[in-house]
């Protein structure tokens, strides 16, 4: 039983963020982005450089299978090699869809 909790609570959370993503900010994900993300990604077109080693925000919106749900989800949780954003749902959400944006 308590292995089924994680799972559903990974359902639940995956299910909810589509509905976000729909009204996801993409104006505020910019600025989230040139707050949090612009010192290791190139996040704008007008941006000069960023990290080698980690890809572009329009590389990564191309990537075959790009789903901002799973990006807000991902963003969501901490990871060794990027920052703690501490992001509300919202915010990774807004951000995601900035993230879709430059793709474009």
């Amino acid at each position: 039983m308590s292995r089924k909790i994680p799972g559903l609570l990974l359902l639940i959370a995956v299910t909810a963020l589509p509905q976000a993503a729909l009204a996801a900010d993409a104006a505020n994900g910019e600025k989230l982005a040139k707050r949090w993300c612009a010192a290791c990604h190139v996040v704008a077109s007008d941006q000069k450089s960023g990290n080698t080693q980690v890809a572009p925000f329009s590389a990564i919106a191309k990537v075959p299978g790009f789903d901002a749900a799973k990006l807000a989800l991902y963003l969501l949780t901490p990871h060794p090699k990027m920052p703690d954003m501490n992001l509300t749902r919202s915010e990774a959400a807004d951000l995601a869809a900035y993230i879709v944006s430059q793709g474009r």
